[in-house]
C-alpha cells in the first residue's frame, strides 16, 4: 500500500470504534474502505472482526475501570450470541451484499421510530429486569443478534442495545458497556471462522485496529462522562445516516427527479 493509505486506515478505524462504542453501524465506514483497498467483500468482512475484535478489548477496560459494566449478565447473554454468530459467520462465507443492504436498512428505518418512542426508556432503564434471571424470550432475541453480527457486523451493536435496553432493563450508557462485552466474545468465535476460511488479511486489520481501539478507548469515557441523554442522541444521529446510505436514498431522489 501507499504510504497514505495508513493513516487513512487508523484514521477510519477511529471512527469506526468511536461510534461503535457509543451506538453501532461503525462499520458502514470500514467495510467499504476495505473493498476499495481491494479486498473482496468476504474478506474485508474478515479482516474487519480483527479490529472489532481489538477494539471491543479497549473498549471493556474502559468500561469496567469506570465501574459500569455487569459482566455477570453480560458474560450469560454472550452465550447464546455467541452460539448465534458461529451460524451467521457461517451464512456469511457466502453473502449477497445488495439484499443485505436493504434488509439493514429497513431495521435502520424501524430502529429510528424506536428510539423516538419513550424517551426515558432509554435514559433511566428498568433496573428490576436486569435483577431477574435470563428468561427463554432473552436467549432467543440475542441468539438471532449473534446471527446477524456472525453474518455481518455493520449495526449490530444498535440491535444489541435494543435488546439491552428495551428487553434488558439496561440504561443506554450501562447498556453500551454489557454490548461492548458481548460484542467482545462473539467476535472471537466469527472470527475463527473467517480465519478457518482464509478470509482474514492480517496486516490490515492489525493497522485498522490501532485505529479501532483509540477510537472505543476515547468513546467509552465519554459514554460515561456525558450520560445516557448524548448516547441517545448521537445514536438516532447514526441511525439515521444508516439508514440513508444503506437504503442508497441519495439515488432513489436522483431517480425520481431524472
Amino acid at each position: 500500500m501507499d504510504w497514505y493509505i495508513y493513516p487513512l486506515v487508523v484514521a477510519a478505524g477511529f471512527a469506526c470504534g468511536f461510534i461503535n462504542t457509543l451506538a453501532g453501524s461503525g462499520s458502514l465506514i470500514t467495510l467499504p474502505l476495505l473493498i476499495f483497498l481491494g479486498l473482496p467483500a468476504n474478506v474485508a468482512n474478515g479482516t474487519n472482526r480483527v479490529a472489532i475484535l481489538l477494539q471491543n478489548v479497549a473498549g471493556v477496560t474502559r468500561f469496567h475501570r469506570s465501574g459500569v459494566l455487569n459482566w455477570k449478565r453480560g458474560l450469560i447473554l454472550a452465550i447464546p450470541a455467541s452460539i448465534g454468530a458461529i451460524v451467521g459467520a457461517q451464512i456469511a462465507v457466502n453473502l449477497d451484499e445488495e439484499l443485505l443492504r436493504r434488509t439493514i436498512g429497513g431495521l435502520m428505518v424501524i430502529m429510528f421510530f424506536i428510539l423516538l418512542i419513550r424517551p426515558k426508556r432509554w435514559l433511566q432503564g428498568r433496573p428490576e429486569l436486569t435483577d431477574k434471571p435470563v428468561g427463554i424470550t432473552q436467549i432467543v432475541v440475542f441468539f438471532l443478534i449473534g446471527v446477524y453480527g456472525g453474518f455481518i457486523q455493520a449495526g449490530v451493536g444498535l440491535f444489541l442495545l435494543a435488546g439491552l435496553v428495551l428487553g434488558a432493563g439496561f440504561d443506554l450508557v450501562k447498556g453500551n458497556a454489557v454490548k461492548v462485552l458481548i460484542i467482545l466474545v462473539f467476535t472471537v468465535f466469527a472470527l475463527l471462522v473467517f480465519v478457518r476460511n482464509d478470509q482474514v488479511n492480517w496486516s490490515i486489520g492489525l493497522i485498522l485496529a490501532i485505529g479501532n481501539m483509540l477510537g472505543a478507548w476515547v468513546a467509552a469515557k465519554m459514554a460515561v462522562t456525558r450520560g445516557a441523554g448524548f448516547v441517545r442522541w448521537l445514536l438516532i444521529a447514526v441511525v439515521v445516516v444508516s439508514a440513508i446510505l444503506l437504503l442508497d436514498i441519495p439515488s432513489l431522489i436522483e431517480r425520481l427527479f431524472a
